[in-house]
This record gives C-alpha cells, sequence and structure tokens, in this order.
C-alpha cells in the first residue's frame, strides 16, 4: 500500500521556516502542524514566536497556543496529537506540514519512537528538581551523562527539563533514552515523511538570532513573563524556555537588563547550533539554503516531492 505523503521543515530558530512553511501551504493545499515546544504554550507568544493571525495568511495551524503554561506536555503527548492532526488533514484531501524546531518532536513521528512507555514517578521528578535546586544542575547533568553519553551529546548544560527526562527514562525502565529509540525506530513507519531541513551561514543565522531578540524585547516579552509569573503560581516545564528563564532572573533581580538580553542571544545562539547538529542525524533530510529566494526552496520541495 502506498503511504500518504507528509512533508517536514525543521531547522535552527530564526531560519525562516514559518515563511517558507505559509508559502508552501499556499501553493500545494497545505495545513500546518507545529513542532515547536514553547508554541503549544497559551499566553506565551512574544518570546516562542509565535505566529500572528497576519502572518498565518488564512493557512490553518495546528498544536499552537493549547496548553496552559502550568501544565505538563510530553513527546508522548506530541506524538498523539500530531498523528491525529495529520489524519485530520489527510481526510480533508489537503496535504500536512510538520513546522518546527523541536527535534523530539519531529523524531517521535518520522522514525515512530514511542515516549508513552515511560511513567511519570513525581516523586522521583520532584527528588531532582530539588537536587537541581540545593546542589546544582551540573550533578544531574553529570550523573546522566553517565547513563547515556550518547543521548547527552546533544542535551545542553542548562538543558534541566531533558536533562531530568533522561534520568526518569532510566529510572523508569533501566534502559538508555539512546537504547529506548533505538528499539522503537524497528517500527514501521505510518506515513512517507519528507524531511527538508533549512541552513544558512552560520554569522547570518546569528545576526538573524541577535535581531530576533531585540524585536521581541521591543514587543514586550518582559511584561509577558511578568503577567505570566502573577498569574500562574508554577510552570512545570514552561519556565525553562528560551528568553523565559532569562526574563525571569531579571525580574528577580539576578542579573541586570543588558545581562538579560546578552544572556539570551547568547543561549538561543547556542540552541541552534545543537539544533542543526540534531537535524543532520538524519541522512535522507535534504538541506535547503535560507538565504535562497523562498520560490527556489519551494521548487526543490516540489520536486522532491513529486
Amino acid at each position: 500500500m502506498v503511504k500518504q505523503k507528509v512533508i517536514v521543515i525543521c531547522g535552527p530558530t530564526a531560519s525562516g521556516k514559518t515563511a517558507l512553511s505559509i508559502e508552501l501551504a499556499k501553493k500545494i493545499n497545505g495545513e500546518i502542524v507545529s513542532a515547536d515546544s514553547m508554541q503549544i504554550y497559551k499566553e506565551m507568544d512574544i518570546g516562542s514566536a509565535k505566529p500572528t493571525k497576519e502572518e498565518m495568511q488564512g493557512i490553518k495551524h495546528y498544536l499552537i497556543d493549547f496548553v496552559r503554561p502550568d501544565k505538563r506536555y510530553s513527546v508522548a503527548n506530541y506524538k498523539k496529537d500530531a498523528k491525529e492532526k495529520i489524519k485530520e488533514i489527510l481526510d480533508k484531501n489537503k496535504i500536512p506540514i510538520i513546522v518546527g524546531g523541536t527535534g523530539l518532536y519531529i523524531d517521535s513521528l518520522i522514525y515512530e519512537i514511542d515516549y508513552s512507555l515511560v511513567n511519570l514517578d513525581e516523586e522521583y521528578r520532584k527528588k531532582l528538581e530539588k537536587i537541581a535546586k540545593e546542589e546544582g544542575l551540573e550533578k544531574l547533568y553529570n550523573k546522566a551523562c553517565e547513563i547515556d553519553k550518547i543521548a547527552m551529546e546533544k542535551i545542553s548544560p542548562n538543558d534541566q527539563k531533558r536533562i531530568i527526562r533522561v534520568l526518569e527514562i532510566y529510572h523508569d525502565t533501566g534502559k538508555t533514552k539512546t537504547q529506548q529509540e533505538i528499539e522503537s525506530r524497528k517500527k514501521e513507519v505510518e506515513y512517507d515523511y519528507h524531511v527538508f531541513a533549512i541552513t544558512m551561514d552560520r554569522e547570518v543565522l546569528y545576526q538573524r538570532i541577535n535581531k530576533r531578540v531585540d524585536i521581541m524585547i521591543e514587543k514586550g516579552l518582559i511584561k509577558e513573563v511578568e503577567h505570566m509569573l502573577n498569574k500562574y503560581k508554577e510552570f512545570p516545564t514552561a519556565m525553562q524556555g528560551l528568553g523565559y528563564k532569562e526574563t525571569k532572573e531579571y525580574l528577580e533581580n539576578k542579573i541586570t537588563k543588558e545581562e538579560m538580553i546578552e544572556k539570551i542571544k547568547m543561549e538561543t545562539r547556542r540552541y541552534a547550533k545543537r539544533q542543526l547538529t540534531w537535524f543532520k542525524k538524519n541522512k535522507d533530510t535534504i538541506w535547503l539554503d535560507g538565504q535562497n529566494d523562498i520560490q527556489n526552496n519551494i521548487n526543490i520541495i516540489l520536486e522532491e516531492i513529486k
């Protein structure tokens, strides 16, 4: 049986995924399923660079702006929801376009990785969070490196959420995250995924990131974070997001405004570098030059999916 086509557009932050995907969707009667772990959250619009209604240009977007910031949302949740949306789009005789920079979300689909087998042990998570707070995240990072060196090569020493996840998987299953992914990849993949990733000259990308951060500050990132801190008592993962944790530090008078801005820029550049490393793992990925005219890249995609 011929599998139905699903297009994936991934790449680092600020590389132009949104603009390209919207123009492509207009050309091929497509609809977009987001693969961004921050854009899922309600009220987190500026810091997550969520596309506005104007930017969407009438193209339907799914899995954006639907989770409360004080709720947990796992990769397993994402895979289930994304699969439902893909089917919904195909049932309308439209083409699903998965768009985002969260490698884990994308891999859960294109490799059929099943993360739902891991049970959440609240007590163990609280214990790890307590260690991170009182003894430092570095302790958990080193422990995770001992358990699963391969997985940790792609995880930042500052990424508390993913460090804890590596430890949780091992704690619950006795298997490393890497082992689990290898076993999951033996499953039959449901759709014919065509994966495209955007890249560009590193300096150009870094300039775009710096500019984007400046625009976020101008648009009111500080007020957005202030509002959320006042409204919600706890943030299981939302406040771990880039731009949010640094702004929170500023609002708690731990760093100056200038330090906050520089820190967000630096951490976002580092994140973009890790994203590129992540997407390079998939040997079937077709790379697009983000400095090309959008129409050129659309032509490459159309030629590939014929």
